[in-house]
């Protein structure tokens, strides 16, 4: 059953960085925002990259992004997906990332993991002119990567916030 993207893309006015994922979880389709799935890193470690405590809700999320300049959203804005598997995504539609970024005042693009960048490749014919860099997944999924791994890669996003 195709599945549409029901988060609405976090835009902070002066966002400095946009960070991409690939479609919301379960999870986070039901908690309404972006990396609801308590095992996903994200939160720890873009809170670790910045110094600053891990969010605990939906409201600390949004002004920890607000306060960094980083807004969040998904390569793609419908898709079939068997419950949360980036891996079975089959037949999803691209939002229109150009058209939202344009005029903002982003400095970079980071892509969390190896299906978002898929996606991107594939689907976004109109790449925001920004420089560009996909970075392992936070996943859980992505067991391969150690938290501490994941803090080395994603260390360039700290120079950002």
């Amino acid at each position: 059953m195709r599945q549409f993207h029901t988060i609405p893309p976090f835009f902070p006015e002066k966002a400095k960085i946009l960070i991409l994922g690939s479609f919301p979880s379960v999870l986070s389709r039901s908690t309404g925002f972006y990396y609801g799935n308590p095992q996903n890193r994200f939160w720890r470690l873009i809170s670790a990259l910045a110094g600053e405590e891990t969010p605990a809700d939906v409201p600390t999320k949004k002004a920890f992004l607000t306060r960094r300049g980083i807004a969040l959203w998904d390569v793609a804005e419908s898709c079939e997906i068997d419950g949360s598997s980036d891996a079975s995504i089959r037949g999803a539609k691209a939002n229109p990332i150009a058209e939202m970024t344009e005029g903002l005042p982003l400095r970079a693009l980071f892509i969390n993991g190896g299906t978002a960048a898929r996606l991107f490749e594939k689907l976004v014919p109109d790449k925001p002119p920004l420089p560009t860099r996909v970075l392992p997944s936070t996943s859980a999924a992505n067991a391969s990567r150690s938290f501490d791994m994941l803090l080395a890669d994603w260390a360039e996003v700290r120079s950002h916030l």
